[in-house]
């Protein structure tokens, strides 16, 4: 993905691509917790929608881009098959087989908080667009959210890891999918949570970012207490927070990450990391008052981060594009309303 726009062929790759993952059954990661033989199933058993592209969260966060894309671009080429298989994968029969498993004791753990958050996420653009789709998720939908406000309401920590266990990537992406359908009490939750997590966090000593990052984690902090802080409070805490960005010491944070091997399956989480820093730069960047000390600094870094990790989006293998797709498009397009 050499050309940073997303253009017609661009949108189409990104589509197909998206398209062929949701039905790759194998490789698959599988990790659940298993109670004897009998429980050795094919992961397509427990999760009919959702057992393509490598892993549960990449196929849910996959099946996002392709109705993302097509609601963008209905008409970009591989637009009906894309439908055709949505229409097969997403039915209530099928979701009422995935909310089984995440009703019961294993489905209070696995995939939290990460594929929870894009679930929640997949499930706002459905019913923000009013899809057919969306009736048929919410089996699976409504479990989810019942399951992410508990766990959210009573967190008294965060974990501030930069890969899928960081809690504030998930509770940003959630209170903004909560903030999209009306779900008041989902989004008072999420915003209650970062205050408490972030509300009193001063001069960040982090070192990052960690070999496997795809997150960093400050400026993921730092993208989920923006969206709950006034204008003017989330400047004051950015500064207590980060009061020396413009020093050598934070040239790891301000400048992208050389990626070594972006055809490894860690190695190419450095490339979600530049394209996450890209939307986090820049939306750090439209929250600081214009003329601070760190607006520009913010834009500049994010169009380096983003230029950076579009060179990698295709052409490194299923490792790589199982998933950075995602990132690509949420970058350029954000969620939740027609482009």
């Amino acid at each position: 993905m050499s050309d940073t726009r997303m253009d017609d062929n661009t949108t189409a790759r990104l589509l197909s691509t998206a398209v062929e993952n949701v039905q790759r059954d194998y490789p698959v990661h599988w990790s659940h917790v298993i109670a004897g033989d009998a429980d050795l199933v094919p992961q397509r058993t427990l999760h009919p929608i959702f057992a393509g592209s490598f892993d549960w969260h990449s196929c849910v966060h996959q099946t996002w881009l392709a109705v993302r894309l097509l609601r963008s671009r209905p008409e970009v080429e591989g637009a009906a098959e894309a439908r055709r298989v949505l229409d097969s994968l997403i039915t209530e029969e099928n979701a009422e087989t995935e909310a089984a498993f995440f009703d019961g004791p294993g489905g209070g753990f696995w995939e939290r908080p990460y594929g929870w958050a894009w679930l929640l996420v997949l499930d706002a653009e459905l019913r923000t667009w009013e899809s057919p789709w969306a009736q048929a998720l919410r089996p699976l939908s409504a479990v989810l959210r019942d399951r992410y406000l508990a766990k959210v309401a009573g967190a008294r920590l965060p974990v501030r890891t930069g890969t899928h266990g960081n809690t504030s990537f998930a509770t940003g992406l959630v209170l903004d999918a909560a903030r999209a359908v009306g779900d008041e009490e989902l989004a008072a939750a999420c915003a209650g949570a970062a205050l408490r997590w972030h509300r009193e966090d001063v001069g960040y000593g982090g070192f990052e970012p960690d070999a496997a990052d795809f997150l960093s984690p400050a400026l993921t902090e730092a993208d989920l207490v923006r969206r709950v802080l006034p204008a003017d409070e989330f400047t004051a805490w950015f500064e207590a927070f980060l009061p020396n960005l413009e020093d050598a010491r934070w040239k790891v944070l301000r400048e992208p990450v050389p990626v070594d091997d972006p055809g490894d399956a860690y190695g190419s989480h450095l490339v979600g990391l530049a394209l996450s820093r890209a939307w986090q730069w820049r939306s750090i960047a439209d929250a600081l008052p214009e003329g601070h000390r760190y607006t520009d600094l913010a834009r500049t870094a994010a169009e380096e981060h983003r230029e950076t990790g579009l060179r990698y989006v295709f052409g490194h293998g299923y490792y790589a594009e199982h998933w950075l797709g995602t990132f690509a498009a949420y970058l350029h397009l954000g969620a939740f309303s027609a482009v």
